[in-house]
């Protein structure tokens, strides 16, 4: 399974962004025998790169020449050796650290303004007042409304440093007014824990959507409220997680593993190994575990879903992951770029490499991935293909297998196509921008409501249902709409809930038609059905 990467390619990707700066201090005098006497691949991509920008007779952009050829070789290594450019370090940096600073707010481009969808809890503009269907006019006389205007502008005006102030120019359509309003921009979270509550009144639920610096603490605080309110059982959701930071997943993982057992070990290019053992600061050791996996969960969830596995704690429920066994390291190239290059396999507990072939390329490693659905194993189990030298045994005699992604202790095939295609409409935002543009009409509606009100007591009529089929076909969207209204006014009460409440709510009314969920209710207590388990959530 171990590969041996030449040299040569991580030389000429880290030479290339550096070639970009000494390039110009070499002399064009130079004949083109004394060019190549070195025999240096770094010194002939150098002075290519600056003969072209010196030289050519038209004018061209080396820097995206660098760009395409530096993705080009790290194409030829794996799927996941990928170049990060400067324009996209401060996004892909924020994401993973799990804070920027900013005002707090979450908004949409309604007819070329910016409109409030919501302000973060606790945030800057939740303090001052803003409200969602607020329209930012201006910032520090910036105008932020009109045609084309490219986002990345407009979230540039909003950001700043921390603790600085910014004058916002604010349309409130209920009051018909235009004011101003002095903002002091703080650090804004980016939430890995996306949710938690109690599923039952002894199971917390916490769903993860990524590996981030912050992701850890986030864990350890929804844990500690969710074991105040009596959870002696977990659920952790990780489906859909691509994965993050290795050493979280590791500190994750110890949080199930008593003291001494092995999370995984990793080995690079040279042979060394090195393992990661759980300490003995466990919060949830040696009790009930359901870890909730998909086609989709990749990296740091696999890495915890092999951990607990081969330890024998836990049981994984839902389909094979995504197969992802490989270690990067982010490296900077010195202009503001970065690449995150592959630099060693992890391996879980029992000594299984999960990550799939690459040896055809990354077109076939994605195109297998997608051939899963096709080959039905995503809706039966006995259609996953395992291979017999790459079966494993846990210490209690489980067998589990390489080569491929974390398989299961318990499987839930996908759902129809139109139940699948639900789930896309609202995870892409669909649903959540036909929900904005009701609310739009008329906010008062809701506004005697409280949250538990309107968890308990709120249905979706038809009228809104019927809009929402009239929205779906003016998009050219279709589906059996009247064999799915349940499930579909149930994922219009989930956005509704999102917009007037929180995420976190948005997450728990979902989750009453969940067959993961279900599925985790059957094998924890084989008699309580979610319409009772949503009426204990009601209660919590």
């Amino acid at each position: 399974m171990k590969k041996h990467f030449y040299i040569w390619p991580t030389i000429i990707a880290v030479s290339l962004a550096l070639g970009i700066f000494v390039g110009g201090k070499l002399h064009f005098n130079d004949s083109p025998e004394k060019l190549f006497t070195t025999n240096s691949k770094k010194d002939k991509l150098n002075r290519l790169i600056d003969y072209i920008d010196y030289e050519y007779v038209d004018d061209i952009n080396t820097d995206s020449i660098v760009d395409i050829t530096v993705n080009n070789i790290l194409d030829k290594l794996d799927p996941h050796s990928v170049y990060i450019p400067k324009s996209e370090m401060r996004r892909v940096s924020e994401n993973m650290k799990g804070d920027f600073v900013g005002i707090g707010v979450n908004f949409y481009m309604i007819r070329d303004t910016i409109t409030v969808i919501r302000t973060v809890e606790d945030g800057p503009s939740d303090a001052k007042g803003i409200m969602p269907g607020d329209r930012i006019l201006m910032a520090n006389s910036d105008t932020l409304h009109g045609k084309n205007m490219p986002s990345d502008l407009i979230v540039s005006k909003l950001k700043g440093l921390s603790g600085s102030s910014v004058i916002l120019n604010v349309y409130r359509k209920s009051e018909d007014r235009i004011f101003d309003i002095t903002i002091k921009r703080d650090r804004i979270p980016i939430r890995s824990v996306e949710a938690y509550y109690m599923l039952t009144p002894d199971m917390g639920y916490i769903k993860i959507n990524r590996f981030a610096e912050t992701t850890y603490q986030e864990f350890k605080k929804a844990l500690s409220v969710l074991q105040m309110k009596g959870a002696k059982k977990l659920t952790l959701d990780l489906r859909d997680n691509p994965g993050g930071y290795l050493n979280i997943a590791e500190q994750l993982a110890d949080e199930f593993l008593t003291e001494g057992k092995l999370i995984l070990f990793t080995q690079n290019k040279k042979g060394k190994v090195t393992k990661s053992f759980a300490s003995e600061k466990g919060a949830f050791e040696d009790k009930p575990v359901y870890v909730l996996i998909n086609e989709r969960s990749a990296s740091a969830s696999e890495i915890i879903a092999g951990a607990l596995q081969d330890n024998d704690v836990g049981t994984i429920v839902g389909r094979r992951s995504f197969g992802k066994g490989l270690v990067q390291r982010e490296m900077e190239l010195g202009d503001g770029s970065a690449v995150r290059l592959t630099v060693s396999r992890y391996y879980t507990p029992s000594g299984r490499s999960i990550q799939r072939d690459y040896k055809n390329g990354s077109r076939d490693y994605y195109q297998e991935f997608t051939d899963r659905y096709h080959n039905g194993e995503l809706a039966s189990v006995d259609s996953i293909k395992v291979t017999d030298s790459l079966k494993f045994t846990t210490p209690k005699g489980k067998v589990v297998y390489g080569g491929g992604g974390i398989i299961p202790d318990v499987f839930v095939p996908i759902g129809s196509n139109e139940s699948e295609a639900i789930e896309s409409m609202d995870s892409l935002g669909f649903i959540s921008r036909f929900i904005f543009q009701h609310l739009e009409e008329d906010r008062t509606r809701y506004q005697a409501l409280s949250r538990d009100e309107f968890q308990r007591n709120f249905r979706v009529d038809d009228i809104l249902f019927e809009k929402f089929v009239d929205y779906c076909l003016a998009s050219t969207i279709k589906l059996s709409f009247y064999d799915y209204e349940e499930d579909i006014k149930l994922y219009l009460k989930a956005a509704l809930a999102e917009q007037l409440f929180s995420p976190n709510l948005h997450a728990k009314i979902k989750g009453n038609s969940d067959p993961m969920l279900q599925k985790v209710l059957e094998l924890d207590t084989p008699t309580i059905t979610l319409d009772e388990a949503s009426q204990i959530q009601s209660e919590n």
